[in-house]
């Protein structure tokens, strides 16, 4: 379904706009300020350009590559268009326009002991988009600390959205709603909100995003114009971090480490990364040295209740990293140095640790590394599952190459 686009926005924007509070200054929401996506972009412009939008549409894509600016962005082109403009950009800088709502998975946590509703995580998530334009799953959890929890999007959220969208509009134009992560939409709150992209109210826009198309609801896709994202390229990153005050050096060799996500790039850029790398030397050393030497059993089982005793996203991003290790040390084995982007931040040497990372153990040891992140996924108790990892790869990091017949 399509609506014919037409704005118009009350002189009440005027007045509100007063009101606002200083602190939320988003970067990055227009069309022309967001780096990459360049061909997803082109297309919303030009639904909005031609007066027809779809009432529903689907951003699915990597993480990390931007997909919430871009629906920020476009909502912001259809909202502000033809109306008090200055206004209407105003609110939509500092995400307060009346008739944008946000939808996204929350959890209780010191602050919101019960019944948690993505409105009453408003101020954390302002901040959460202007701190991490490009923001993760992951970096939500650690903005509102819940990352031992599994955030979810509730039937609570889709009855207050219906409430919200019942209403008349605030600013007498549209009427819109984001819903980030719809992957986390529950069951119950899924099925509402079906309802109301099947009837949507007059001049309605939904956005939903995900990085995982398969675990939307499917009478939900279905229903929704889908538009797919990919990773971004070098060049639009290093763009990005410049403008964040990188230098260009620094800039360019962040991109090509990031593998294609800006919030990836980020983070180095900013030195505030869980040490990842550091459990990680850690792991293996203890572990090569296990085969030779029991007592570092005891080290690794030690090991594992420590790294069992972080939020589940920590350790499921943990194991990401890991996997993404595993896989440049291979290259490096097979010559493929230009391939690996993965620059160490300690004294580690990955060239050295390349040599123990071959064809007859890589397939072994990455199995149980997704293995570990589907159990921790369904929270699978994380002890057992990183003692049962450990112990693994004791055996694996030994295995002698496949040779060649």
């Amino acid at each position: 379904m399509a609506v014919n686009v037409r704005f118009s926005c009350s002189f009440f924007c005027l007045f509100s706009a007063v009101f606002l509070e200083d602190e939320y200054v988003s970067l990055d929401m227009r069309f022309d300020e967001i780096y990459g996506n360049k061909a997803q972009i082109n297309a919303l412009r030009e639904s909005i350009s031609l007066g027809r939008v779809p009432h529903a549409q689907l951003f699915v894509g990597p993480e990390g590559v931007g997909m919430l600016g871009v629906a920020i962005a476009f909502m912001r082109s259809v909202f502000c268009q033809d109306s008090d403009s200055s206004s209407c950009n105003l609110k939509f800088d500092r995400l307060t326009h009346a008739d944008l709502h946000f939808v996204f998975p929350v959890a209780a946590n010191a602050k919101v002991k019960s019944k948690p509703t993505s409105t009453l995580f408003l101020e954390d998530w302002r901040l959460f988009v202007d701190k991490t334009p490009a923001g993760t799953l992951f970096d939500w959890y650690q903005q509102i600390e819940v990352e031992n929890k599994q955030g979810q999007i509730g039937v609570l959220d889709a009855e207050e959205i219906t409430k919200k969208l019942s209403l008349k509009s605030y600013e007498g134009g549209w009427k819109g709603v984001i819903v980030w992560q719809a992957d986390k939409l529950n069951a119950a709150a899924a099925n509402k909100l079906l309802k109301l992209v099947e009837e949507p109210t007059e001049k309605t826009l939904f956005v939903f995003i995900s990085n995982h198309e398969d675990h939307v609801l499917e009478t939900l896709r279905s229903r929704c114009q889908t538009i797919n994202f990919s990773l971004l390229a070098d060049a639009e990153i290093s763009k990005a971090l410049v403008a964040k005050g990188a230098t260009q050096e620094q800039a360019k060799a962040l991109s090509v480490q990031s593998n294609g996500q800006l919030s990836r790039a980020m983070h180095m850029m900013n030195a505030d990364d869980v040490p990842f790398e550091e459990w990680f030397v850690s792991w293996v050393r203890t572990a090569f040295k296990a085969k030779q030497n029991k007592g570092s059993v005891v080290e690794l089982l030690n090991w594992s209740q420590k790294i069992a005793q972080v939020g589940r996203e920590t350790q499921k991003q943990f194991l990401l990293f890991s996997i993404d290790l595993f896989r440049q040390a291979l290259l490096i084995q097979y010559d493929l140095d230009e391939l690996a982007t993965y620059k160490p931040q300690s004294a580690f040497d990955l060239n050295r640790f390349a040599k123990y990372v071959h064809n007859g153990n890589i397939h072994l040891i990455i199995s149980e590394l997704e293995s570990a992140y589907a159990h921790i996924e369904r929270n699978g108790n994380a002890k057992m599952v990183f003692s049962d990892l450990s112990l693994k790869l004791t055996r694996q990091i030994h295995k002698a190459p496949i040779l060649a017949s």
